[in-house]
Order: structure tokens, then sequence, then C-alpha cells
């Protein structure tokens, strides 16, 4: 019997989530002519759900994510760990 303890991660999966989430709010926000990076800015700093359009569900989409796993996300990408 081996005895090497398998390790399960759902950051994985989580982090495609969001990933796949943030391209549907950026390009919902870019069709209606707002400034995607802008509002979702806004939104992280205020959590005001107003920044994001609901042009093709995104508002509803964005308040999915928790916005601590959400800027985790953002900086792990950002730093690439």
């Amino acid at each position: 019997m081996h005895d090497k303890t398998m390790i399960f991660s759902i950051s994985d999966n989580r982090d495609e989530s969001i990933r796949t989430i943030l391209i549907t709010v950026y390009n919902a926000l870019a069709e209606k002519g707002y400034n995607p990076i802008n509002q979702i800015v806004g939104y992280i700093l205020s959590e005001d759900p107003t920044y994001i359009t609901t042009h093709k569900n995104a508002r509803s989409l964005i308040r999915k994510i928790d916005r601590d796993d959400l800027l985790e996300a953002l900086l792990k990408n950002y730093l690439k760990t």
C-alpha cells in the first residue's frame, strides 16, 4: 500500500469560474459602452452592484463571487503565483 496523500484543490475550479464570470462581465460592460476596468474597480472598492450593468445578467453573475475571493484570484493572477 502506498502511503502518499493525494491533494485535492478546488482553488483551480474556483479561479476558472471567477475568470469566466469576469470575462462575461467585462464584455457586457464594453458592449454597453462603459469602461469595463473602471466599472469593475468601482465595484470591487465599494461592493456597490450598480457599477455593473444588468446587460447579459452581468450584475447577478458578479454578485455570485465573494469579493475576497475575487481579490485573491486577481492578485494571484497578477503575481503569477
